[in-house]
């Protein structure tokens, strides 16, 4: 069998025993014809080979380049050098790919994360990058194992819909219908019935509406996969195609609803130190150093671990919408003019709104409930004032809005008058309708941005930076 190796992270941990192993990896440096820095992506920490001197012809070790991938059987032996316990003696070395040195991208130096998101298919090969992704991955397992143990039923819900769940209209059309010569009706409308659904469809905002109705026979179910926005912003929180995570649950209200959210948020944060203390160490560093370039005034209080051991330790801070637009109007932050958007009650609240109540008001996290219903989706369940719903949404330290959630609107009368006030077509959501019509029950769900999660957990200040292969205007390449 060829692979018969042994992970280098795993290898680290074992006792140096003058075993045999046989590593795979790539080349993160080779010195002096000697000794070799093998990475195969299990951890941030290179393995130390060491070459015999004269062992090995010259036109192998010529070929041991950066990036080269090898294949190496050796003896694990104690490490002379500082910082390693072990190191391996090679016996055999097999390279298994070549790689040119001059052409390869990656140097063994410091780049700009905006140079590695243009090379985005490389750049999970350094350290930073590495330990972003294996993060993600544990927050991902952990998204899963939390509902898995409370008995949620995970859904796959569709990713073309003829729906928007948001009543935003920033989709993405899905059509096989050809762009030159398009079937139109007689008024210049096109003539979506030619086309492959019979009708306009586009992909999802959101996999809540579908997440309902699995609800109202589960009793508690999640979804989570990919959702798209056809929203033309270029900033450091927005992308076109993201990941959510949207639980549904019957015989819930709004406050049942936070709690559940807030439990959440602390179990995944706290999966991602326990099994990835190690790439959110490195993480921290790598923020620490990168603040210190920033001006005083503009650094965080606290490092990464201890943002995230203070949001593990304390409870989140619950106001109303109505209480947060009067400590933003009682702020110096407003009256100096320091806001760049109003503040008023009825505003949707910016993010420079959103992070001045959780890192300069509370500094901690922030629950928000009872927003204007003006600002809201149609399905959110209406205060008895008349003027707003029963909202919630998480603000995190460095991001603003984590989480968006509601009690759900389950008096179908109420529902279809909102519907009709905001243009919802209500012949077209008879199949939503009909949960409200046959056994309704009270309910609340929320949506977390997965992305925004890996954010917040990472340390990193771009969304671009935590997904694979960004999506962003003008922006689809690999």
């Amino acid at each position: 069998m060829f692979n018969k190796r042994i992970k280098i992270k795993e290898l680290l941990a074992a006792e140096p025993k003058s075993q045999e192993a046989t590593v795979m990896g790539w080349v993160r440096t080779f010195r002096n014809n000697q000794f070799i820095a093998l990475n195969d992506g299990s951890t941030n920490e290179n393995l130390q080979l060491v070459l015999e001197l004269g062992r090995y012809d010259d036109d192998l070790l010529k070929r041991i380049t950066t990036s080269a991938s090898l294949k190496v059987t050796g003896i694990v032996v104690p490490s002379l050098g500082k910082g390693q316990k072990i190191e391996l003696k090679a016996s055999t070395i097999e390279i298994l790919g070549d790689s040119d040195a001059e052409k390869y991208p990656l140097q063994p130096k410091k780049h700009s994360l905006e140079f590695l998101r243009e090379i985005a298919h490389l750049r999970f090969r350094t350290n930073t990058f590495g330990a972003v992704f294996r993060v993600r991955h544990a927050l991902a397992f952990a998204v899963h194992k939390f509902f898995n143990d409370k008995g949620f039923v995970y859904m796959h819900t569709p990713v073309i819909t003829a729906s928007d769940a948001e009543g935003a209209g920033e989709m993405f059309k899905v059509t096989t219908l050809p762009f030159e010569n398009t079937p139109r009706n007689e008024d210049g409308i096109v003539n979506f019935k030619e086309d492959f659904f019979g009708r306009a469809t586009n992909l999802t905002v959101s996999g809540q509406l579908e997440g309902e109705l699995a609800a109202t026979a589960f009793s508690d179910i999640y979804t989570f996969g990919p959702t798209f926005r056809a929203e033309n912003s270029n900033t450091p929180r927005h992308l076109a195609e993201f990941w959510m995570i949207e639980p549904e649950m019957a015989f819930y209200d709004l406050e049942d609803n936070m709690n559940l959210a807030e439990e959440f948020i602390k179990y995944i944060v706290q999966y991602a130190l326990e099994n990835n203390k190690e790439d959110i160490e490195f993480l921290s560093q790598r923020l620490a150093d990168e603040e210190k370039q920033l001006p005083q005034d503009k650094r965080s209080e606290w490092g990464l671990m201890e943002k995230l051991q203070f949001v593990l330790t304390n409870a989140f801070e619950r106001i109303t919408y109505t209480e947060a637009i009067e400590i933003l109007l009682q702020s110096n932050h407003y009256k100096k003019k320091k806001f760049q958007y109003d503040v008023r009650w009825g505003i949707d609240m910016q993010s420079e709104h959103e992070r001045y109540l959780v890192e300069k008001h509370f500094k901690k996290p922030v629950i928000v409930t009872g927003y204007p219903k003006d600002i809201k989706a149609f399905y959110m369940r209406q205060n008895d004032d008349g003027k707003t719903v029963a909202a919630m949404d998480i603000l995190a330290p460095g991001i603003g809005e984590i989480v968006g959630g509601s009690q759900r609107e389950e008096r179908l009368d109420k529902l279809e008058q909102r519907m009709k006030e905001m243009n919802i077509p209500i012949k077209e959501m008879w199949w939503y309708l009909d949960t409200r019509r046959f056994g309704t029950v009270p309910h609340a769900g929320f949506g977390l941005g997965f992305e925004r999660m890996v954010q917040f957990v990472t340390g990193m200040s771009n969304i671009r930076d935590v997904i694979a292969f960004p999506r962003t205007p003008k922006n689809a390449e690999f």
